[in-house]
């Protein structure tokens, strides 16, 4: 007969404290969803309407009037492109930087750190100074080499936090077995972090999909993204307000289905600690 697990007064509690975390976290997911599939008078009425007629209306006008296809298209193609490149070279540093010793390497990510801090508001005008002088306004290159060069300190502290929990007598094992420094790298230490890896791709993503003061600045009509797009579906009247709503939905799906898929590999990165 199989047992009945009680839980104890502690575990109660903690079971307690995430369930209204999560419903914190998803009321306004919730409200956003509500919103999108009532008409305007009855998403502002006060107090809220429970019961109301709901209607797919705002989601059929953002994905077949709006031209959402188009620019979640221009949003994929800049996230990949961005994450591809960045992940790639931040991982070899990352890496790097975990076998250096002394002190540069606590000096080089130091200075990275304050990279990442620094205001990109700031960064915009001189982006778009230089991409107007080379003629890369609307095109993609501009806006990837731009969220490259922001997201880059964070790609590479986060491999950095992964590639410093492999010992380096592994790098020495390979190197006794006859390995060559490329060889460890790509056969021995990368397959120990590969969860972390999924992870930053995924952070690196999520950075790169939701920028929007970069896109603002250097997109134009052919490689407009999302957030960009979204904006201008006349947030500012309320009556637009349920089709702004429809968009946000449309444009987390995407995230959310690619979260599902790595939801393995993601759940054993941040065991192994990367988000410290």
């Amino acid at each position: 007969m199989k047992k009945t697990r009680r839980l104890s007064a502690s575990q109660l509690l903690l079971f307690l404290a995430l369930c209204l975390f999560t419903a914190i976290t998803l009321t306004p997911v919730a409200w956003a969803f509500l919103t999108s599939i009532k008409q305007p008078i009855d998403a502002f009425a006060i107090p809220p309407k429970l019961v109301f007629e709901p209607t797919l209306e705002f989601h059929h006008m953002v994905w077949f009037e709006k031209g959402f296809g188009r620019f979640f298209l221009n949003s994929a193609i800049i996230s990949v492109s961005t994450v591809l490149i960045s992940v790639s070279i931040g991982t070899m540093a990352a890496y790097g930087l975990s076998r250096m010793r002394g002190k540069a390497a606590k000096g080089i990510l130091l200075g990275l750190l304050s990279l990442r801090m620094f205001p990109h508001m700031l960064l915009a005008i001189p982006f778009f100074i230089l991409a107007k002088l080379l003629n890369l306004i609307d095109t993609y290159p501009a806006m990837v080499l731009a969220l490259v060069a922001i997201n880059q300190p964070f790609t590479i502290w986060l491999m950095h936090s992964f590639f410093v929990d492999v010992p380096a007598e592994v790098d020495e094992a390979a190197a006794i077995d006859g390995a060559s420094e490329w060889q460890t790298f790509f056969k021995v230490v990368l397959p120990i972090v590969r969860p972390g890896l999924w992870v930053t791709a995924l952070f690196s993503l999520l950075l790169a999909y939701n920028e929007f003061l970069f896109a603002l600045v250097l997109t134009g009509p052919n490689t407009k993204p999302l957030p960009v797009a979204i904006a201008e579906y006349g947030g500012e009247d309320l009556n637009y307000w349920s089709l702004s709503a429809a968009a946000a939905i449309a444009i987390m799906i995407p995230i959310v289905v690619f979260m599902m898929l790595l939801q393995k590999h993601l759940v054993r990165g941040l065991a192994l600690g990367a988000v410290k």
